[in-house]
């Protein structure tokens, strides 16, 4: 018997050795020895399970051995059981005991001893918090996860990729466990052990080879791969093996645009040259130079060879560019390539296919083969992932619709036209055609992500030598027909699209101001003509006096030492969009109302009396910017006419005797504003996959304005004039029925004369950086230059004499309180009078809303 113990512990010993467990006999209650050499089948008794806090039954199950079962002893089931418990990675040991044999019945006992699990992680050593907060939404550790050695080597890779990644490569990483004495059951603590050490930088980049493209031409083709230079601070230099990766290809393609197509790089080669620095050497081989010879179509039926040549652009003889081939073929920023022209006519089954038939010296020869297909209609259009917004506001807006021919140019319009609600991120719409083309049909699916549109102002703010208090509300996606259906409220009724906004400004008894709007942007429901109401009153006390007083009787007069104004007003307009020219044109019209009631309030003209504004304004817009918040393209025109009634011409008063009072009882102008904005995205870096794509982007703009009379017995009008410096912002204005333009580097209203002027002019341009797209958070930077000015009289306007200003400046949104920027800007000018502004003095302004006046 005791040799029968060991022989089989002998034997199950070897076997369990080869998958790190052990199978072994304990005893045996049968007197026949087991021949080894001769396996003999028992079946299984019930097996015995001995564990300390896994379920038995499931170790039974993972084994895959069950009571009942037939087995031969030996043979490979055994083996086969401690694989499979061991490969579940949750166990430190696993052990079958042949525990006795009764006739041909054998009975076993499965021993395992469970791994510890997780009580807690932490790191040692320089770990920033934001890394480690990164790091942690990596490795996703869990308490009571089992800590095997998989787990460890798992963490370990992360961490270390993590720091290689960021560019510190000479980066260690350490894990270590200690158990945790205060668990009752097996755990341990993971401690990892980081040492970042300093992060590698390029020194130099050395290019050998190239005799056409010059070494600084080629070096700024390494976006991501530059030298470390103190001057260069925006670049890191950082060394990532990646980055030299994407890189690389850019310097053939700079070469392939110049018609080298056969041009490669023959070696690079990367290497220490101290700790923390590397040089890069790479070596090009130029190749010979191309051009374009002969171009052929085949397989074109609907346009002539003729017309497409006209649109491919590319004359024989023209140096070979393979970029701007594809470009011309496939996808031209403009929209003006042959797959576009075929695309938006339907033809979604087009391809388009250049070979290369004839290379002879440096000319080659193409043909270019299609094939046309038939033209597809839309069969289905759906939208997912609008989780606030019904559906039927994203559908007024989709420009592809069933039925139709399929459109390339209507899905990009499409998408902008979602973007341009503010209601989705920019950077997460996508949309998803599926083609079918057994029945000649498209279904396109449209996915977008909300994001938070309402905004909440509660700001604290100096004006007028006092603290002005500011609460407003503004939802941009309400819904006032749910506004009395409880269930609808969550916290508000929203998803229709409507705009609301209520807002209330107050410094206590020298100034309110109280302000509702309403926005219905597709009245009716069928077609996108927009409803505007909106109402607001104003009042304003220089001095601060209460409005009755006790005279020297005791009777309650009205005091004479109040100065005030106050301002009741509202409007209702009408928007349209426009077909023609094109529709990206809209008309607004608008008629509103101004109720002016001043008493002793020295910076009119009218200094006590009453005014009334009655005015109509119509607004001609053509809007095709791609984006909202930070547009990379497109441009924006706008031409404002804003009139009253001419009184002067039919009223028969005789305004040359009349006081003012009389003669500004009823107000009279005529306005006109001009503007013209563009953007240009100026860099094309395309985004990895999850990552932002970041581009410059120039933005220009101009505007001029014109406050016009229609008696030059009146005059021009005190109210309405332009005031133009500063940031165009204050938290507390004395003046209103003013428009104020922005001009920073300039103080408040420095560039006008103290009772406005009726002519402007205003430059600008503007050089922008995003820092973030996030839609929580969208933060960019700029550099500005700017010129404007206002003129008293017409015969002195000049569009060329103005005041100049540069400067730098920050641009941060955040949903719940919108565009926030602070700008730094020097004006270069003098400004006569006021040694406090211009001269090449700096400024700070703080600016709210997009708009620096709407100039």
């Amino acid at each position: 018997m005791t040799f029968l113990k060991y022989a089989v512990f002998f034997f199950f010993l070897v076997i369990g050795n080869m998958t790190n467990a052990q199978i072994i006999s304990s005893e045996s209650s049968t007197a026949e020895p087991i021949d080894w050499s001769k396996p003999k089948e028992y079946t299984l008794g019930p097996i015995e399970v001995e564990a300390k806090e896994t379920d038995k039954n499931v170790i039974r199950l993972l084994s895959g051995l069950t009571s009942g079962d037939k087995i031969q002893i030996p043979g490979d089931k055994m083996s086969e059981a401690i694989k499979n418990l061991w490969k579940q990675g949750l166990f430190e040991d696993v052990q079958i005991y042949l525990t006795k044999i009764i006739a041909d019945q054998a009975f076993l006992k499965i021993v395992v001893v469970e791994k510890p699990k997780l009580s807690k992680f932490s790191f040692r050593g320089k770990v920033k918090k934001n890394d480690a907060d990164e790091i942690r939404g990596k490795i996703r550790l869990v308490r009571e996860k089992v800590v095997t050695d998989y787990t460890l080597g798992y963490i370990k890779n992360i961490v270390k990729d993590f720091y290689v990644n960021k560019g510190f490569y000479n980066a260690t990483v350490d894990i270590t466990t200690e158990p945790d004495k205060a668990a009752k059951t097996p755990h341990v603590i993971v401690y990892i052990n980081v040492n970042k050490g300093r992060k590698v930088r390029i020194k130099n980049l050395n290019i050998n080879g190239n005799t056409v493209v010059a070494d600084w031409k080629l070096r700024r083709k390494m976006s991501d791969s530059k030298p470390f230079r103190l001057y260069t601070f925006w670049n890191s230099g950082k060394y990532l093996e990646d980055n030299l990766e994407k890189d690389l290809p850019s310097i053939i393609a700079k070469y392939n645009s110049k018609g080298y197509r056969d041009a490669r790089i023959k070696k690079d080669t990367v290497y220490f040259v101290k700790k923390n620095r590397v040089n890069i050497d790479i070596e090009i081989e130029e190749g010979n130079k191309f051009y374009f010879g002969n171009i052929k179509w085949f397989g074109n039926a609907k346009y002539r060879s003729g017309q497409l040549d006209t649109i491919l652009n590319i004359k024989k003889g023209e140096v070979f560019d393979q970029s701007y081939l594809d470009q011309k073929l496939f996808m031209n920023p403009t929209g003006y390539d042959i797959s576009s022209l075929y695309m938006d006519d339907g033809y979604l089954f087009f391809n388009v296919s250049p070979q290369e038939v004839n290379v002879h010296n440096d000319t080659i020869d193409l043909d270019i083969h299609m094939y046309e297909g038939k033209q597809a209609t839309i069969n289905r259009v759906t939208v997912m992932g609008n989780t606030k917004t019904n559906d039927h506001v994203i559908y007024r807006e989709i420009r592809t619709r069933p039925g139709q021919l399929f459109r390339r140019s209507d899905i990009i319009r499409t998408q902008r036209e979602l973007s341009q609600l503010g209601y989705f991120d920019p950077e997460k719409l996508g949309v998803t055609p599926t083609p079918n083309p057994a029945d000649g049909t498209v279904d396109i699916e449209y996915k977008v992500e909300e994001k938070p549109s309402d905004q909440v102002e509660l700001s604290g703010g100096w004006g007028g030598g006092r603290i002005v208090g500011t609460l407003g509300l503004s939802f941009n996606n309400f819904s006032m027909k749910n506004i009395f259906k409880p269930e609808s409220w969550s916290p508000l009724p929203t998803g229709d699209g409507q705009k609301f906004s209520i807002r209330a400004q107050t410094n206590g008894i020298y100034y309110q101001s109280y302000n509702i709007s309403f926005t219905e942007p597709w009245l009716g429901g069928k077609k996108p003509n927009s409803l505007s109401v909106s109402g607001f009153f104003s009042m304003f006390n220089t001095t601060g006096a209460k409005k009755y007083v006790n005279d020297d009787e005791g009777n309650k007069i009205r005091n004479p030492n109040r100065s005030t104004m106050k301002i009741i007003g509202g409007s209702v307009g009408f928007g349209k969009r426009l077909k023609k020219p094109d529709d990206f044109f809209s008309i607004y019209t608008e008629a509103s109302y101004n109720y002016y009631e001043l008493e002793n309030y020295p910076y009119f003209i009218l200094a006590n009396g009453y005014a009334n504004d009655f005015n109509g304004k119509i607004n001609i817009t053509r809007n095709s910017v791609d984006a909202p918040i930070f547009p990379k393209n497109g441009s924006n025109f706008s031409i404002l006419g804003q009139f009253t009634p001419p009184y002067s011409l039919f009223n028969g008063k005789n305004y040359e005797t009349a006081t003012a009072a009389e003669k500004f009882k009823f107000i009279e102008y005529q306005k006109y504003k001009f503007t013209a904005e563009w953007f240009t995205q100026l860099t094309n870096k395309r985004a990895g996959e999850g990552k932002e794509a970041r581009n410059l982007v120039l933005r220009t703009k101009i505007g001029y304005g014109i406050l016009g009379m229609y008696n030059s017995k009146v005059g021009v009008s005190p109210f309405e004039r332009y005031y133009m410096g500063g940031s165009g912002l204050s938290g507390y204005q004395n003046f209103v029925a003013r428009e104020i333009i922005a001009l920073r580097g300039y103080t408040d209203n420095s560039l006008s004369s103290t009772s406005g002027d009726p002519l402007c002019a205003r430059y600008t341009m503007e050089l922008r950086y995003p820092i973030s797209l996030n839609p929580q958070a969208t933060i960019f930077v700029l550099g500005f230059a700017e010129a404007g000015n206002t003129w008293a009289r017409y015969k002195d306007f000049n569009p060329f004499q103005v005041k100049r200003s540069a400067g730098f400046g920050l641009r941060v949104f955040l949903p719940m309180f919108g565009l926030l920027g602070l700008d730094y800007g020097w004006g270069f000018d003098n400004i006569p009078g006021n040694t406090g502004s211009g001269n090449g003095q700096g400024q700070f302004h703080f600016t709210l809303g997009a708009q620096l006046g709407e100039l």
